[in-house]
């Protein structure tokens, strides 16, 4: 679990490491960099601005391209217990009716299991082993040499120098660290003027290994089984929304024909209003990942729509690519490792971000005409076709287990 650590006892225990290293957020990319740099035997500094990391978020299916970096962690059990497979897969048309169900196995075509984890118990199996972490606590200042990065933490207690190889920011689609590395020009970011909500209902049996979705006339409803419940998005565009989720519901019941009672359960949690999580829908995408001594990682690298399903997949593999070019190399060495990683890494994650973009252009609709015409290519064409560089990043992982 999260041990909360000051930054001096954190400093101290890294003190004699042969590299030393800051890792700036406590996300998924950063904790999954932090724990494989700890099963290299060294000790990460890690900070987070955020005060606690129990927020549990939203859900998330996890390809297999996770698995090495869960196995490395050596978390592999706990993981599996707290997810669920992903095995059946369903697309519903604009009013509602059921266009087609795919095999989720068939689909991706690869070895290993397609699950659904709450982000928050992902998190849990991450840090089961012990994560030492100083919550409340920022990057104010950096300076990087030739040879080292110095840098000035704040906390509540104050402000610490101190001195590291290399700093590593994995601090969000927002990052302050990346600020800090790039120009603005050299960030591009990519808004879909859509949002959603996120909130939970209890499953069944029926739809355990379920996901189903409807791609509207100018809304979006998902439904995606975890271990013992379903996470519900439902999204349009933030204009439409600004009236409410009770009033939203209300416009999605109108032009729904056919929904089923699962959906209706979806739709009735969404707008009874209470602790809804919101999600708003855009990207970003850095031109350069490693400039000197200091690397993004994750969101801070290039964050992601969810209309793929591989952002959270994706910033854990960059991690774990990460950790494999810095776990043997020399204090000299780290620009060249931090170069080499984003040579890795860098096209694979932005083809990954591309077909998320393209999937969103054509899931993300205000049209009925369009609609219509989608819902019979849908019914047509094989979806496979759409997510086929999502299957050929999964077959040539780097990671591969």
């Amino acid at each position: 679990m999260f041990t909360e650590t000051s930054i001096e006892d954190q400093l101290e225990a890294q003190r004699d490491d042969r590299l030393r290293v800051l890792v700036v957020g406590a996300g998924v990319a950063g904790l999954t960099l932090a724990q494989l740099l700890r099963r290299s035997r060294l000790n990460p500094v890690l900070i987070e601005r955020a005060s606690s990391n129990t927020e549990p978020g939203y859900m998330l299916a996890l390809m297999p391209l996770v698995n090495q970096a869960i196995r490395e962690i050596g978390v592999w059990d706990d993981y599996v217990s707290q997810s669920v497979p992903f095995h059946r897969y369903r697309i519903h048309g604009h009013r509602g009716q059921l266009l087609r169900e795919y095999e989720i196995d068939t689909l991706l075509d690869v070895d290993g299991e397609y699950l659904g984890i709450v982000r928050g118990s992902l998190m849990e199996v991450l840090s089961r082993q012990g994560a030492p972490i100083s919550h409340g606590a920022t990057l104010r200042a950096m300076r990087q040499t030739a040879d080292v990065v110095e840098a000035t933490l704040h906390s509540e207690a104050g402000d610490i120098e101190a001195v590291f190889d290399t700093i590593i920011f994995a601090d969000g689609l927002h990052s302050g660290g990346r600020a800090k590395l790039l120009e603005p020009r050299q960030v591009a970011t990519f808004d879909t003027d859509w949002a959603g909500w996120v909130a939970w209902i209890d499953t069944d049996a029926a739809h355990a290994d379920r996901g189903d979705e409807i791609w509207g006339d100018g809304f979006f409803v998902g439904i995606y089984p975890v271990k013992g419940r379903a996470g519900v998005f439902v999204g349009g565009n933030r204009a439409d929304m600004s009236a409410g989720s009770a009033a939203f519901v209300k416009h999605i019941r109108a032009q729904l024909r056919a929904p089923d009672r699962w959906f209706e359960r979806a739709l009735a949690r969404i707008e009874a209003g209470d602790d809804l999580y919101f999600w708003k829908l855009t990207d970003c995408r850095a031109e350069h990942w490693a400039v000197g001594r200091a690397a993004l990682v994750g969101d801070a690298a290039a964050g992601f729509l969810p209309t793929a399903g591989i952002g959270a997949g994706m910033a854990m593999e960059s991690a774990t690519v990460l950790a494999h070019h810095l776990r043997d190399v020399s204090r000299d060495g780290v620009a060249e490792a931090l170069r080499a990683y984003e040579r890795a890494q860098r096209p694979r994650v932005e083809a990954a971000q591309d077909n998320s973009r393209q999937l969103a252009k054509l899931m993300f609709r205000q049209s009925s005409f369009l609609a219509v015409i989608r819902d019979l290519a849908v019914r047509l064409l094989p979806l496979g076709t759409a997510i086929r560089p999502i299957r050929k990043l999964l077959d040539e992982s780097p990671l591969a287990s």
